[in-house]
């Protein structure tokens, strides 16, 4: 009997333990954004990786509707609000001008969403600006790494809440 309680007693302090750490989301709120300048094609590839949870929640609470990035029936949804959030979110300027950025797609890495925006028509870099406040209407502790690379030339910063600026020159 009294192996059969210290059986039950384990198997629902698994049960609390792994409950609570489904709540309780990973610790670090973090996003990363590169842009890199592909001279040839004359544009600038963006790319922003976000935990998929943190970025879900945003979108859900923002718009109002259900979110699931993962899956396929509500893609074309899912694109739409990826779209709205990131163009809002994310501003670049180049050589001191506002571009306007062309929303390419996303993607699901694990637990990670991987989302692609490129700039076309761009001849020439001496800068670039950088605005970023992805998820801080959701958390006040976050923290965005962004890097912009030019010809194997890779300048890279860490920006914290409430700041959201970067300039790399070049």
């Amino acid at each position: 009997m009294q192996l059969l309680n210290t059986k039950f007693v384990t198997l629902f302090l698994v049960f609390i333990l792994s409950a609570t750490a489904k709540e309780k989301k990973h610790p670090l709120h973090v996003s990363t954004t590169e842009v890199n300048f592909n001279a040839k094609d004359k544009t600038l590839e963006v790319s922003c990786r976000i935990f998929t949870d943190d970025f879900e929640s945003i979108l859900s609470k923002l718009y109002k509707q259900k979110t699931d990035l993962s899956k396929p029936a509500m893609k074309t949804a899912m694109d739409e609000l990826v779209k709205k959030y990131l163009t809002s979110h994310l501003q670049l300027k180049t050589n001191g001008k506002a571009v306007a950025m062309s929303y390419v797609g996303f993607e699901i890495d694990h637990e990670a969403t991987n989302i692609y925006l490129e700039v076309e028509k761009i001849s020439s870099v001496k800068s670039i600006e950088i605005d970023n406040n992805i998820l801080y209407d959701l958390f006040d502790d976050q923290m965005s790494i962004v890097h912009v690379v030019k010809n194997g030339n890779r300048k890279s910063t860490k920006i914290l809440y409430p700041d959201k600026k970067f300039i790399a020159n070049f």
